[in-house]
């Protein structure tokens, strides 16, 4: 396994943790602009190489999704700003451009300490 992006969290946002209830998450990285990280799980970037696609492997902590849509310019938004739109849904096609689909279980929590990581094949 490749890992191709790899950051730890670092902060919750105010209102970060009220978008998993419907299913989604929000990351930016460090430095995210104060209006948007009250809604915004804050990380850290480590390892930033590498073309995320449909089946790239995406952890937070323990828990691994498989990637089953990825948004037009999701991956360069990753590799730039850390920022990503994650659904929980399994959906085969984005919804929006800067959204990355899981299928799988949504997490009860992310927590600052929490590796995110993608890795691939």
């Amino acid at each position: 396994m490749t890992t191709l992006y790899e950051s730890t969290f670092i902060a919750v946002g105010a209102c970060a943790e009220a978008s998993l209830e419907e299913a989604f998450l929000i990351t930016f990285g460090e430095g995210a602009p104060q209006e948007v990280a009250e809604y915004c799980f804050i990380h850290r970037p480590v390892i930033n190489t590498g073309e995320i696609g449909v089946g790239a492997q995406l952890s937070i902590g323990e828990q691994s999704w498989p990637v089953t849509a990825i948004g037009d310019v999701a991956a360069e938004n990753l590799r730039e700003l850390g920022h990503i739109t994650l659904r929980f849904d399994g959906a085969a096609q984005a919804e929006f451009p800067g959204m990355i689909h899981v299928a799988g279980q949504v997490p009860a929590t992310v927590i600052p300490g929490q590796t995110f990581r993608v890795v691939s094949d």
